[in-house]
């Protein structure tokens, strides 16, 4: 059986496409009142817009910085208590992983890599494939922020299906 084997463009234009989704979804998040990004939702992991948002970055920086062998330390999300101090946090995260990306060739997204985690644990995985598990856990999260926004009475529009070229 032949081997999958993915690009690097295709990952950045994945990677691009997946931050304008988000990049709609802020938009919207902003018309929102602070108390709103702030209020506690229960039946959520992360019980706030604001920590469900900060979660994405999070877990973006975190595989990036696996791939890399670097230590990663989760920011809280009270350090970003508005819509803007998310948008800088995603900035710096985007361009750690854009900054990755130009650092690798399509052989080695391709090729198996240990990664080593904080809990001394231990993992094979090609670094395509993180790359698409924190790409699509991001469109996780960002449907479980527009059910919150749908319950806090502010429904979202389409984030998903837009021309992004």
């Amino acid at each position: 059986m032949a081997k999958t084997a993915f690009t690097l463009e295709g990952i950045q234009k994945l990677h691009s496409w997946t931050h304008a989704s988000l990049n709609l979804l802020l938009d919207h998040l902003s018309t929102i009142p602070s108390s709103g990004y702030l209020q506690e939702l229960p039946n959520f992991g992360f019980p706030t817009l604001r920590n469900q948002v900060i979660h994405i970055f999070n877990c973006e920086g975190f595989w990036v910085h696996t791939l890399q062998g670097l230590r990663y330390v989760d920011r809280n999300p009270a350090e970003f208590p508005a819509v803007a101090d998310a948008r800088l946090f995603q900035q710096q995260v985007s361009q750690q992983t854009k900054a990755y990306l130009s650092s690798v060739t399509d052989q080695q997204l391709n090729s198996n890599t240990e990664l080593h985690f904080p809990d001394g644990d231990n993992a094979v995985r090609t670094p395509a494939l993180v790359l698409h598990h924190f790409l699509t856990h991001a469109f996780h999260h960002k449907g479980q922020i527009v059910a919150m926004c749908r319950a806090l009475g502010h429904p979202a529009p389409d984030t998903d299906l837009n021309q992004f070229e």
